[in-house]
């Protein structure tokens, strides 16, 4: 389980807590009774009490009495009816995601009244400054700091997103209600709002009935960006310029963006089939609509507040100008307007094609609120928006057309046709009523259909450049805006679209450019206080978000470029590119990359596959830099991994190039290897140093990616592959080493951290994570992946998104200026090595040499059904085989997680400590765990994980579950994870874990009244399951309560 309790705050009120959950727990009690009767409450009423007791008895230490009571709760969730346990199981699941929001609630809370916060831009600045730091060092440092959060649509994210949004509703009446002015009556008010929520996610389904597709997974990125992000940035980099200003003097610069946002969800498609160039195109352009869209909005408001006259003579020039060009359009749309009334009254004379059917996208409707909302927007590229009841949510479904893109076409070309088709179609004697309603959408579509209306809606611009030349700038910008919107709507709907760059937007400065000169001239009149409102507000968000809000990487394993070299070199009559060694393919890469000519013939024709990644690159070479962030490889392992990538991608763009006759938009795409396995990580130095001392690729970038080399760490599969130990040592090691290497060539690195949300995976608390990296590793730059459900429990609400920003920046900082300490002797590092290699080889022992082990996996867990909750779009397999090896680490620490075992953090970990331990080195890892930040967070992650196991919940799935010849296994483990809490507290010379984290515990503890029945729920459940596995009802029961165990556990894989 992974907590971000670190991050979040210290502390919290838990008397204001427990009243909360007591509040939400009472009126779900209400609820419930109303619903589904008293005679079942109190059923449910006593299963809490008995598992209360139970733990209460077992935090006493009376172990005994604690056991004798679980068993009478076992013995009374297995007399349960099918249709009960089912009801149980959504009555505990929602208690226990209610009491997650009172949790979050109360960190928002306790991080806003707090007059002094620890890890802030004002706490650590102090820091450096005390420490030697100089205000200008501090000051450069943090305007040059680049970090980019990137979010992933790794399937961990459980919760549907239609109960998310009403949990947030939630949370905002707990806020609302914590206000000490509110009248007896609005306290009222609050909880029958309460009552509505709850009773609402009471008659929502928890489980989704199909797949979300990749564009599902992508919107639900976007609407992040939306609806917490969009606010989160302008306050987090006023924090960040109060701050700076407070400890230097000088503020943040206007467009200094120190933290941006980049985006796996659609470009990812690594092991995943559906997502096809197609799909990363249609999320790219869905990306920058939504952008223009939110930019809209903006500039709408901002128009309204800048009223005022007084303006710089560059400003008043460029308003007289727009007013001038505003008269001559006037004159065209007068001359247009009449010629469409004469056409009117002489239709015959029209001669455009009369389109049949409304063209898609005609009518975009939006559900947001004006200055956001709390639902999702409704977003472009669907004829009919439908109700999908998997999710309550709006999802697109394009009727086929032939003729759409004609008849938007006619619309593009001629926006008046309408009017006379319109005409002219109602006198056919065939033309029937829907071809009515379609047209009379088309003609509300036409200039001469709106045009009066819109004059209603926005008064006419003043003909005078002296009077509100603010808003006649910003009209300006808002018309090229809504013009990049509906370009934006036709390459999405395959539309015909002209390329006209001066009618939209297609870079950040072009947009920035009226908005800055709009600060200066504020600025210059004593209106600085005007200018540093809603206006800074917003040229900081266009500095960070740009025209896509999240660039979006692509990520492609690296077998399957090299299966698409294969089948270019057999056509070519070269041979066959993978059956080269390393040296003839570096060769042959190297050749055709300072070559001129493009490799891939037009006329080649591939398998489906290979054409697949050809089109991908293609979709790359459309759209470039502008829309996409970097190239990631997966399982890369050579340098002949990145030159196949570099040389695909050159060629793309020579191809489409040649096609528009012009230059490709923005620059080639950055190629980052991704180093996953334990042989990869240790080879990964001697990679980067091959590549850098090919001349071409060392030049190529200094020339186009100002001599930084990209490189991505792997933490779910290193810890998969070794366990989580020798992952960690693995990890830290490579980093080392491929920083050497850029050194070595003069080339400047950002290390990309592939972490995942729970400690198996390289989770753990951001700050935490960040300050135990190798000294040098993180100097100003850091990529860091967001997955899942830590999206949305670290940026989810706007309060504790400009927390996570701070401490992202902070502690990116002070890496950077006050490095951890390496190890402070040799023989530490040579410890490190015999633990990892102990503890790496008792984790594979069990895992891959013990035949039994797999078996017992499928047994002891709900693995095999993690499938049908449907929360990712991509396979859990990576190929088809049933092997550990193939399979994805998040089920693998997911199933783990369940049964409250949490096997792949700890495995292995007892026996690397006890082997140093009886050496007499225990005194040496004392002195390590103090003094050096690696090895000390690597032990609190283990300890946390060692907080959160639970020996008799997960005995009690062997007990039930796993045949008797397996459960030996289970015991021998069940002693390891014993042992291995020992040695860990001889380590960190605490008595229980968790002792440094009062908090923590406490928080657990609170919800194991709920969470114990939950898990013993499940197992019988799996029982019964397992002898009648068609029966549908058993098996969404056993789906809401791993739903009700990740909410408990607060996380997934």
């Amino acid at each position: 389980m992974t907590d971000i309790t670190d991050d979040v705050a210290e502390d919290i009120s838990f008397q204001l807590f427990d009243d909360d959950c007591r509040l939400l727990g009472n009126l779900l009690k209400d609820v419930l009774q109303r619903e589904a009767g008293t005679n079942l409450v109190d059923k449910l009423e006593k299963i809490r009490v008995l598992s209360q007791s139970a733990c209460n008895m077992r935090q006493a230490g009376i172990e005994d009495m604690a056991e004798l009571l679980e068993k009478q709760l076992a013995s009374a969730l297995s007399k349960m009816t099918l249709e009960e346990a089912l009801t149980l199981a959504r009555a505990f699941s929602h208690h226990l995601t209610l009491m997650g929001t009172a949790e979050t609630h109360h960190r928002v809370r306790k991080g806003g009244n707090m007059a002094y916060v620890a890890k802030s831009c004002d706490d650590i600045f102090n820091q450096l400054l005390q420490a030697g730091v100089s205000p200008d060092e501090l000051y450069s440092s943090v305007c040059k700091q680049e970090v980019e959060i990137v979010l992933t649509a790794h399937p961990t994210q459980i919760n549907r997103r239609t109960l998310q949004y009403k949990h947030i509703r939630i949370a905002h009446l707990l806020d609302y209600n914590d206000r000490p002015d509110l009248s007896p009556e609005d306290r009222e008010m609050v909880i029958e709002d309460l009552v509505r929520e709850i009773t609402s996610i009471w008659q929502t389904d928890e489980l989704r009935r199909e797949k979300p597709t990749p564009v599902d997974e992508a919107r639900a990125g976007l609407n992040i960006v939306e609806q917490s992000l969009w606010k989160a940035v302008p306050h987090y980099l006023r924090r960040v310029s109060s701050a700076l200003k407070k400890h230097t003097g000088k503020p943040l610069p206007l467009t200094c963006t120190p933290i941006k946002f980049g985006s796996w969800m659609g470009g990812d498609r690594d092991g995943n089939p559906n997502v096809t160039a197609k799909v990363t195109k249609d999320v790219s352009l869905l990306s920058r609509w939504m952008a223009i869209d939110l930019y809209v909005r903006e500039v709408d408001s901002l128009r309204f507040e800048l009223s005022m006259n007084r303006c710089s003579d560059k400003l008043s020039r460029l308003a007289h100008e727009i007013l001038e060009a505003n008269d001559e359009e006037d004159h065209r749309d007068h001359w247009n307007e009449s010629m469409s009334r004469s056409q009117l009254k002489h239709p015959n004379q029209q001669a455009s094609p009369l389109p049949t059917k409304l063209p898609a996208g005609a009518h975009l409707p939006s559900c947001a609120e004006k200055g956001g909302s709390e639902h999702p927007r409704l977003m472009p590229g669907a004829d009919h928006k439908q109700l999908n009841h998997k999710d309550g949510e709006i999802s697109s479904s394009t009727e086929s057309n032939g003729g759409s893109c004609s008849a938007r076409s006619s619309i593009a070309s001629s926006p008046n046709s309408s009017a006379s088709s319109l005409v002219s179609m109602t006198r056919s004697p065939s033309f029937n009523s829907s071809q009515l309603v379609a047209q009379r959408k088309l003609f509300a579509e036409s200039q001469i259909g709106r045009s009066s209306f819109q004059k209603l809606l926005e008064p006419k611009l003043p003909h005078l450049p002296g009077i509100a030349p603010y808003r006649v700038v910003l009209g300006d910008v808002k018309d090229k805006l809504l013009r990049t919107r509906r370009r934006l709507e036709l390459l999405i709907e395959d539309g015909p679209c002209e390329h006209y760059p001066m009618d939209y937007y297609e870079t950040t400065d072009q947009l920035l450019e009226p908005l800055l000169l709009s600060y200066e001239s504020l600025q210059s009149c004593g209106s600085g206080v005007l200018a540093d409102g809603r206006l800074a507000d917003l040229i900081r968000r266009v500095a960070t978000f740009g025209m896509v809000l999240m660039k979006l990487d692509l990520r492609q394993e690296s077998g399957r470029h090299a299966e698409t070299l294969d089948a270019i070199t057999r056509y070519l009559d070269m041979g066959t590119y993978s059956e080269w060694d390393e040296e003839k393919k570096l060769d042959f890469l190297t050749r055709e990359l300072k070559g001129k000519r493009p490799l891939v013939p037009s006329s080649i024709e591939v398998a489906p596959d290979v054409k697949e990644v050809l089109d991908t690159f293609r979709t790359a070479a459309e759209l470039g830099s502008d829309s996409f962030g970097a190239y990631v490889i997966s399982m890369a392992s050579n340098a002949s991994d990145v030159l196949a990538v570099e040389l695909l991608q050159k060629d793309a763009r020579l191809a489409v190039s040649g096609e528009l006759g012009r230059a490709c938009p923005g620059g080639t795409l950055r190629v980052v290897p991704l180093f996953e396995t334990v042989k990869d990580l240790r080879g990964a130095g001697s990679v980067i140093r091959k590549l850098l001392s090919i001349d071409w690729y060392r030049q190529h970038i200094i020339k186009n990616h100002n001599g930084h080399q990209e490189v991505m760490v792997g933490y779910s599969d290193s810890g998969k592959d070794a366990g989580r130990f020798t992952a960690a040592w693995e990890l830290y090691k490579a980093q080392e080493d491929v920083v050497a290497a850029c050194k070595e060539y003069g080339i400047k690195v950002t290390l990309f951290h592939g972490r995942g949300g729970s400690i198996g995976r390289g989770g753990g608390p951001t700050y935490l994570a960040i300050q135990s990296q190798p000294p040098g590793s993180v100097m100003g730059t850091l990529r860091s992946t967001e997955q899942g459900e830590m999206v949305q429990a670290k940026f989810g609400l706007p309060q504790t998104a400009v927390r996570q920003l701070e401490i992202y920046t902070t502690a990116v900082l002070l890496a950077t200026l006050r490095p951890p300490l390496p190890p402070r002797e040799e023989k530490w590092r040579n410890l490190m090595e015999d633990i990892s290699k102990i503890s790496c080889q008792c984790y594979r022992n069990v895992v891959y040499e013990n035949p039994e082990f797999l078996s017992y996996f499928h047994e002891a867990t709900p693995e095999a059904d993690l499938g049908f909750l449907n929360i990712g779009s991509r396979p859990t397999r990576r190929k088809s085989s049933t092997g550990i090896g193939h399979l994805r680490a998040i089920p693998w620490v997911f199933a783990w997680t369940q049964t409250r075992f949490v096997l792949p953090a700890w495995l292995g970990v007892g026996a690397g400590l006890k082997g140093a331990i009886d050496k007499g080195q225990t005194e040496e890892l004392k002195a390590m765990y103090k003094e050096w930040p690696f090895f000390q967070s690597t032990i609190d992650l283990i300890e946390m994980v060692l907080g959160k196991a639970d020996i008799p919940i997960a005995k009690r799935y062997d007990e039930v579950l796993v045949s008797e010849k397996r459960q030996e296994l289970g015991r021998q483990l069940r002693s390891e994870l014993i042992t291995t809490g020992k040695f860990v507290l001889v380590v960190t010379g605490h008595e229980k874990p968790l002792q440094n984290n009062r908090s923590l515990r406490k928080l657990i503890e609170s919800r194991l009244p709920f969470l114990n029945p939950m898990n013993m729920l499940q197992v019988e459940i799996l029982k019964r399951l397992r002898c009648d596995d068609d029966n549908l009802k058993a098996r969404d029961a056993l789906l809401i309560t791993i739903n009700g165990i990740a909410a408990g556990m607060r996380n997934t894989g």
